[in-house]
């Protein structure tokens, strides 16, 4: 069941979404050649507890996964998609592209959001791979308004990567956010217009192209949480907190 925010849910989801932008923030002015990526965790993971929030990913379990994920951030480098797991071992180089992915918890409700940050100077095609990524998220937030449909949502991203020669990552989705990390619906970064079920004022939305240089599939790591592009192609991965209004979605992770 879709769950419909009142005022006070989404002061509540504002105040997450401030501390995820400011941990992101935190990263952007960290992220640098030679930094590891468990470092950008630490330091994620202290300006939250000091926020006096709490992690959202760190602990987060999966049926069928044996592990809880380990990290505050998932710190996704170049061909990884999603859920790249922080470690001491891995160095940023110059020219990688890292999405972060952060989600936080405070007083009962989450906040969402991701970023994928060039490593000091990258080439022209992974550059072009952030912004194109990164307009698909522009155009498939400034769908989601009342009356629109998550078909909408899907074809604003696909309609925008797919002609410019660019893969969708298919089998992960945003979804939608309140009390909990993950709540319905699925928002897929493809569709048709006017398919699927209408937005509502109120709907709070995780909405978050993945999009690859490559070809399509992917594959998980032996980590069982690492998921990468089966080609080694370049990803990224941009997201955005929205709550659907009676006018243009508010952005409740106000990344710049």
């Amino acid at each position: 069941m879709i769950s419909i925010k009142n005022r006070d849910d989404i002061a509540s989801l504002r105040k997450a979404g401030r501390i995820v932008v400011d941990v992101l923030n935190l990263v952007g002015d960290t992220i640098r050649p030679g930094i590891d990526t468990l470092t950008l965790d630490r330091k994620a993971e202290a300006l939250i507890e000091a926020s006096g929030a709490h992690p959202a990913f760190k602990g987060y379990t999966v049926p069928g996964i044996p592990r809880p994920f380990p990290g505050t951030l998932c710190v996704s480098v170049n061909s990884e998609v999603v859920h790249g797991i922080p470690s001491s071992d891995r160095i940023l180089e110059e020219g990688d592209i890292a999405s972060i992915d952060v989600g936080v918890r405070i007083d009962g409700f989450y906040g969402d959001a991701a970023y994928t940050f060039p490593v000091g100077k990258v080439s022209s095609g992974r550059s072009e791979l952030l912004r194109i990524t990164r307009e698909c998220l522009e155009r498939a937030v400034a769908t989601a308004r009342e009356g629109a449909t998550l078909g909408d949502i899907g074809y604003a991203v696909e309609s925008w990567a797919a002609p410019r020669g660019y893969g969708i990552v298919r089998n992960y989705a945003g979804h939608g956010i309140g009390r909990h990390l993950h709540e319905p619906p699925q928002i897929p970064n493809y569709g048709s217009p006017g398919k699927g079920i209408t937005l509502k004022k109120g709907m709070a939305l995780a909405i978050e192209p993945m999009i690859m240089s490559g070809k399509e599939p992917v594959r998980t790591l032996e980590d069982k949480w690492t998921v990468v592009t089966a080609d080694g192609s370049d990803s990224a991965h941009f997201e955005k907190t929205i709550v659907v209004t009676g006018g243009d979605p508010e952005v409740i992770t106000p990344w710049e």
